[in-house]
């Protein structure tokens, strides 16, 4: 029989661990994993009818994040992995929608995404373009709101208290004229029905005494293109490439926006031009700069400031609207 010297002890304690360390990397725990990916460019995505890809060293880049079920030993030590985010899976999947019905309307935002970019980005080119915004679009609903249960991803709200509504600038004027704690009435389009709620504003945890849902909002819209536009951006959900995409459809009809830079863009667009702000900032922060690019768009405000973080010498240019990003890269220093 072998004797128990603490030599063999020791090694069988690090095989232990070892074997605990290998099961706790495999083992998917319940909660979700935010890293950042590389940003890629836009133009091998993009087919404008008359269009040409432009070949001056420059680019239009796009940045998303993984996201998957996070390791028990990521979950416990997320800091092993630069710029990781763990989040319970509730803030991935909505309540009472499925996994499978989450993806699909990640899709259809992307999609959605697309058509209001190539508008805004033809309407700068001085096309006639035919768009109609027609309501509010829900894209997510916080868990603790008073709306949870209520309204759900994929509803529209088209009026409320009776006053029509076409866009998140006139829903939040109508919820900034009363307190918070009022309730509303409001029309909703769901799937090809209309029904009727009641659902009682919180305030902005960002800014004191705003009137807010607790939703996350797009842009429902009716789009006909005079252009031929098609963006092909596989499994890629989300409406966050949308400036991106806005940018490099004028490059690709001629128009010299990145003046021979590598820029990376971030943003939902809506179809007045707005850049609206988007998650995941952090980790698209890190994903510009892993791919060597020195200019990153982002939307102004708590985006802006969240960038600059993370921006270890990138250049973060923080943009309201479209235009503004148009003026920012004209006035770029030369590399």
């Amino acid at each position: 029989m072998k004797r128990l010297t603490p030599a063999r002890l020791a090694a069988a304690g690090l095989l232990l661990l070892a074997v605990v360390a290998l099961v706790l990397w495999l083992a998917p725990s319940d909660s979700y994993i935010f890293l950042p990916d590389r940003a890629h460019p836009v133009a091998p995505l993009v087919r404008v009818a008359g269009g040409k890809p432009p070949r001056d060293g420059g680019g239009i880049y796009y940045v998303d994040v993984f996201v998957r079920k996070a390791s028990w030993l990521e979950r416990l030590f997320p800091s092993i992995r630069e710029g990781a985010t763990i989040v319970p899976s509730s803030v991935i999947q909505a309540p009472g929608v499925s996994q499978k019905a989450q993806h699909t309307e990640d899709l259809r935002a992307m999609s959605r995404s697309q058509e209001i970019a190539a508008a805004v980005a033809l309407r700068a080119l001085g096309y006639k373009v035919v768009a109609q915004s027609t309501g509010v679009l829900i894209e997510d609903v916080a868990r603790d709101a008073p709306a949870a249960g209520k309204l759900f991803p994929t509803d529209v709200i088209l009026s409320v208290d009776s006053r029509r509504v076409r866009t998140a600038k006139e829903l939040r004027a109508i919820l900034g004229s009363r307190p918070v704690g009022t309730t509303f009435r409001m029309v909703v389009r769901r799937g090809s029905g209309l029904t009727k709620v009641s659902v009682k504003t919180i305030a902005d945890p960002s800014q004191a005494g705003r009137p807010i849902l607790g939703i996350f909002a797009g842009q429902a819209a009716s789009v006909r293109l005079p252009v031929n536009v098609r963006i092909d951006a596989g499994d890629v959900g989300g409406p966050s490439a949308g400036l991106a995409f806005a940018l490099d459809i004028l490059e690709q009809l001629g128009r010299d926006v990145d003046h021979g830079h590598r820029v990376a863009a971030t943003g939902e667009i809506e179809l007045d031009g707005t850049v609206g702000p988007i998650g995941g900032v952090e980790q698209k922060t890190i994903g510009v700069r892993r791919a060597g690019i020195h200019v990153f768009l982002v939307p102004a405000g708590e985006n802006a400031a969240e960038a600059r973080r993370y921006a270890h010498g990138l250049r973060i240019v923080p943009v309201k609207t479209f235009q503004q990003a148009l003026r920012a890269l004209a006035t770029l220093p030369s590399d």
